[in-house]
């Protein structure tokens, strides 16, 4: 079962469990991540959900949509290169392992 690392803002850090197809997001929530705070449920229309990935798997986790740019642009106080709403990366095995670091704030 792929792994993923939460970081947070803090220094923190929660390794979870996600099964292949679960988001990011939903396998946060489902674990009790702090600062993963999910409003939306998932809907890409909320930005609460922003993490930054970890440059050695950006290019495993892909560009963010035209949404989700809108998003990014919009609706986060601190946009990187790596910025991506974490209802948007599905979890695959080949991710096992992805690091996310969690901002401090979330909009």
């Amino acid at each position: 079962m792929p792994k993923v690392i939460y970081v947070g803002s803090g220094g923190s850090e929660h390794t979870v469990d996600a099964a292949p197809g679960d988001t990011v997001m939903s396998a946060a929530v489902r674990n009790g991540v702090p600062g993963i705070v999910a409003e939306c449920g998932g809907n890409a229309s909320c930005a609460t959900c922003h993490v930054w990935v970890r440059k050695e798997f950006a290019e495993l986790v892909g560009e963010p949509g035209d949404m989700e740019e809108d998003l990014l642009d919009m609706g986060v106080s601190e946009r990187r290169d790596t910025s991506r709403l974490s209802c948007q990366i599905a979890v695959t095995d080949e991710l096992s392992g992805l690091t996310v670091d969690i901002p401090p704030e979330q909009p």
